[in-house]
């Protein structure tokens, strides 16, 4: 049901080249773990569309800070523009549920703010299906809390964070690959831990 859910590899209609592609290539077993993952979250219910919520705030709110720590916002401006931590919460609060961190993140690099970026960017593509997922829920409280899943729509946020990926070629790549690699592995322990 969620294939897709973290599809960081289509969204733009000309092929790049680069360092993407070795991103994709690099995390596609840990993407592919992760959406079997997420799964089991049966969306179109209150309690599995909840628990799949407090899975994505208990790895998102810990990266988004580690990304602020880092100093994202001098990589990427529209910082403010891109953050999901404030919108996760709104839903979780009208499900009756608390934002919290459930893992830890180590500490970013400049490579670890891109490889991070890269996967939580490339979320927003399968959000697109989630959201048509949960248009199938028979709970309106499901529907009322897709802050998170529609934050950005309409905005080329993907885009531009493919453009600012390429002007930062060369990089250490291995690093930008790990900390990609971490960011999946920190959705995938709060997933175990919803």
């Amino acid at each position: 049901m969620l294939a897709g859910a973290l599809d960081v590899s289509t969204g733009v209609g000309h092929s790049l080249t680069g360092l993407r592609e070795r991103l994709r290539d690099a995390t596609s077993a840990a993407h592919r773990k992760l959406d079997a993952q997420l799964s089991s979250f049966d969306l179109t219910v209150f309690s599995g569309y909840r628990r799949f919520l407090q899975a994505s705030a208990g790895a998102l709110l810990p990266l988004e800070a580690a990304l602020v720590e880092a100093g994202v916002a001098r990589m990427f401006p529209d910082w403010p523009e891109r953050a999901r931590s404030h919108a996760i919460a709104t839903d979780l609060a009208r499900l009756g549920q608390d934002a919290q961190a459930t893992v830890s993140v180590s500490p970013m690099t400049p490579g670890g703010v891109l490889g991070t970026m890269y996967v939580l960017e490339g979320s927003r593509l399968g959000a697109k299906f989630l959201l048509k997922t949960i248009a199938d829920a028979t709970d309106s409280r499901v529907a009322e809390a897709t802050a998170y899943l529609s934050h950005g729509t309409g905005k080329r946020l993907w885009q531009s964070f493919l453009s600012k990926l390429q002007s930062e070629e060369p990089c250490d790549e291995d690093e930008v690959i790990e900390a990609a690699r971490a960011a999946f592995a920190a959705f995938e322990r709060a997933a175990d831990r919803a």
